[in-house]
């Protein structure tokens, strides 16, 4: 299914307008918020210094983020479904308040569509327990719109990033290997009848018009107001941060 599923996004890309970085792993430097729009974005970094005893990872990532990444984070600017620019900073209490941050692929993905319908499940949970779930997809907010729609899925949790500048910033997978062919991938065959449902009523019209953004991969993310608590990559299509996990990361943050 998940072979299925993304090699519908094939038909969009165009092989004579398409260039792919000679890797398809990212380099594990801090990036920053830079991002050049292109056909396909080739993400600029810099090395930054990284403090041991503050990184944040997950067992299943390798990525390493400075101390201050919740703060660089807080100044990209992204979409409401409705079309209004917002920051990251401005969509939870930068000082206490608990935040779930889901990068979605883009949104004319099926396995999105899982993980959007598998978000909204537990939205009362994690809303129960103070925390606020935002979920963030590759496209433009008409794009989004057809998600929140057809899925359904809550408007008011939704947000647009068509330039992927959130994705640059906390560096997630792009590109063709990872999409189409990463042996992560094969987890959603785990969930195949969530899957079904969730894209009951589908539409490939969801898919982002810069047809390159198929190439991006999405993660999981827990911040307590700029502090980062919990990171998550995607290994591949359909690899997502299993959602139990997030609740219990989010349950066991102290208090201060």
């Amino acid at each position: 299914m998940a072979v299925i599923s993304c090699a519908q996004a094939l038909q969009f890309l165009q092989p004579r307008n398409l260039s792919f970085p000679p890797s398809s792993r990212l380099p594990s430097q801090f990036p920053r918020v830079c991002h050049v729009k292109t056909r396909v974005s080739f993400k600029s970094r810099k090395t930054t210094d990284i403090t041991p005893n503050l990184l944040v990872r997950a067992s299943s990532s390798s990525s390493d983020f400075t101390s201050t990444i919740g703060e660089i984070l807080g100044e990209v600017s992204i979409f409401t479904a409705s079309g209004e620019p917002v920051l990251f900073k401005d969509l939870w209490d930068q000082e206490e308040g608990m935040a779930v941050v889901a990068l979605l692929r883009h949104f004319g993905c099926p396995c999105c569509w899982d993980l959007a319908s598998a978000l909204k499940e537990s939205k009362e949970r994690f809303d129960s327990a103070g925390v606020k779930l935002i979920a963030v997809g590759v496209g433009t907010p008409d794009k989004a719109r057809i998600l929140a729609e057809r899925l359904p899925f809550p408007l008011d949790c939704l947000y647009a990033d068509p330039d992927r500048k959130a994705y640059d910033v906390l560096g997630l997978y792009y590109g063709f290997g990872r999409t189409f062919f990463n042996p992560a991938s094969a987890k959603v065959l785990l969930r195949f009848e969530a899957l079904q449902k969730a894209v009951k009523n589908y539409t490939i019209k969801a898919t982002p018009d810069d047809k390159s953004s198929v190439l991006q991969q999405g993660g999981m993310f827990v911040f307590k107001g700029k502090q980062l608590v919990y990171a998550r990559k995607d290994e591949g299509t359909g690899d997502h941060a299993p959602l139990d996990d997030v609740f219990d990361v989010c349950c066991k943050v102290p208090v201060a």
